[in-house]
């Protein structure tokens, strides 16, 4: 069962959003389900677990134990079909400017299409372009994997460190953890992001300068965190290079400002183009991937892309009552703005995705975590929910408690893969056993007893369940099925954005910090010049910054 109305091709006013027929209805009808629990349905409905299933790309969405009925899922469809999902759908794919503060389309499905697939960006194909930059990519990953490229001193590179921040470094780092088995041996992968030395420090201090590739990553190049570790990445080097020509040989740059990197001392054919409609946390089949496929290697990167592309071609061209990302997404409005959950757990239950849950928040986070209309009106209602989570079973010791018990109602998305990559198949088993006993515990809990009043001990031990959670699963952790993970999840995100109506392609909420970063830093090095700008807080906090330099 799932949703059986296509969406139409308007999109009503999103300021009207709370006011208009679909939504006042869901409002309605969650009232009512308040008070119909999980086992309930499933003793009312004895075929639910097998109906409430979608399946795509390699994956298969068990959603029954969400907390919707036939008529939920009716009542969805209608706001879909208010909010105009599928024409919004089409108009990402088409290279229409759905990045409406930045008059720019967002065509991360451009860098996964197959050759011959021509997609117009101002009416010029942007695809061969793409196909051009991926096969320099394979290029300097191969030789690199063969150990044919050479530092400045002549030495083969045996170590790459990814330098980059956000968009620039969580996707990758993720892929690159969760294709751990697929990497090949004897070359180290390391990244450095945080602007704390220590940082740096960690990654490299094992590393030798003259076998270290530094991968610098940076759309704008002006990353004020990205620029202070290249910095530190060519201090570093220098110390063991005899010249110049000898440092520019460990190092590349990915950006979609070219010019600058040059200027920066990077020479073209060292530099990686990416384009302004590539949004960051979207750029993992970018050039911003390259660390991933140097791991990986070339034809392990495209298993990933042809996995991303699977799922993107289900996600334009499935009907709704089927579409596995559209589910997803309206399952989490359903929970954030009729059910009253504010956070969402992300729960792998497999060690090599232990990254993904920090990946699933800068996407969720940053994409819909905004409070303005596209119009610029104030959002109707809540907008993105918390992302949050840690890898099964360790979340299980952690903070599960509070899952099951707590006075949050938590969803929780449970990810998990049916044959192992390395454990025995005992060890396996009873790593997927936890899986499936966290969510049927969520789901139903454990029953007082009828009658009479629970004793204290009882009532310390009850469980009420009634929490909701998806499952997700497919056959192995490949290259293929983590694409397609990616990409769903990807979806899901602009799904939720289109209900919501806010773009779910800028990020102007990261700006002011970095801006007042900069201010404050030039004062902190000129002393207290400029302090009186500040609050008093802020400048008791300088003072005693720049008090602990003096001792």
């Amino acid at each position: 069962m799932g949703i059986d109305r296509q969406a139409s091709a308007g999109q009503e006013d999103a300021t009207a959003l709370p006011a208009s027929p679909a939504w006042q209805a869901l409002a309605a009808h969650a009232d009512a389900m308040r008070a119909t629990p999980l086992r309930a349905l499933f003793h009312e409905d004895a075929g639910r677990g097998e109906r409430l299933t979608l399946e795509a790309a390699g994956w298969y969405l068990d959603y029954a134990k969400q907390r919707v009925t036939p008529d939920t899922l009716a009542l969805l469809a209608d706001l879909a079909r208010e909010r105009g999902v599928q024409a919004r759908i089409d108009a990402m794919f088409n290279g229409e400017p759905i990045n409406i503060s930045e008059r720019r389309p967002a065509l991360h499905t451009a860098l996964r299409l197959p050759a011959g697939a021509p997609v117009r960006v101002d009416g010029q194909d942007v695809t061969p372009a793409v196909l051009r930059v991926r096969h320099r990519m394979a290029e300097w990953a191969n030789a690199l994997r063969a150990g044919a490229c050479l530092g400045g001193t002549g030495q083969p590179i045996r170590n790459v460190v990814n330098v980059g921040i956000g968009g620039s470094a969580i996707g990758v780092e993720m892929a690159c953890a969760a294709l751990q088995h697929y990497a090949q041996p004897g070359l180290r992968i390391r990244f450095v992001s945080n602007v704390d030395g220590a940082d740096f420090q960690q990654a490299t201090h094992d590393l030798d300068a003259r076998e270290t590739l530094f991968i610098v990553c940076s759309k704008s190049w002006h990353t004020a965190e990205t620029r202070y570790n290249a910095a530190a990445a060519r201090a570093w080097c220098r110390a063991s290079m005899e010249d110049d020509a000898a440092l520019a040989a460990h190092f590349l740059a990915v950006t979609g400002n070219p010019d600058a990197a040059m200027q920066d001392g990077m020479t073209p054919d060292r530099v990686f183009e990416i384009w302004d409609w590539v949004n960051g946390r979207f750029s993992l089949c970018s050039a911003m991937g390259l660390t991933l496929m140097v791991a990986i290697g070339p034809d392990g990167f495209d298993d990933m892309l042809a996995g991303c592309h699977q799922m993107d071609t289900h996600f334009h061209s499935t009907p709704l009552a089927r579409n596995l990302p559209v589910m997803h997404a309206l399952l989490s409005v359903w929970n954030n703005n009729f059910l009253d959950a504010r956070t969402v757990a992300i729960l792998p239950y497999d060690h090599y995705l232990r990254r993904f849950p920090a990946y699933v928040q800068q996407l969720m986070m940053e994409s819909n975590g905004k409070s303005v209309t596209q119009d610029g009106a104030d959002a109707a209602g809540h907008t993105s929910p918390v992302y949050w989570g840690a890898s099964g079973t360790n979340g299980q010791h952690s903070f599960h408690q509070l899952l099951h018990q707590g006075s949050q109602c938590v969803p929780c998305d449970f990810i998990g893969f049916l044959t192992p990559l390395e454990a025995s198949p005992r060890q396996h088993d009873a790593l997927l056993a936890n899986m499936f006993a966290q969510a049927e515990a969520l789901a139903f809990g454990q029953p007082l007893a009828e009658g009479g009043k629970p004793t204290a001990a009882v009532a310390h031990r009850h469980v009420a369940g009634n929490r909701p959670s998806n499952t997700l699963l497919a056959k192995r952790l490949t290259p293929h099925t983590l694409g397609a993970l990616v990409a769903l999840y990807e979806h899901s995100a602009y799904t939720q954005g289109v209900i919501w109506n806010i773009d779910s392609f800028d990020q102007w909420g990261v700006e002011l910090g970095k801006t007042l970063a900069l201010r404050i830093v030039q004062e902190l090095e000129a002393g207290t010049t400029g302090m009186q700008n500040h609050d008093s807080s802020t400048r008791t906090l300088m003072r005693k910054t720049l008090d602990a330099r003096l001792g």
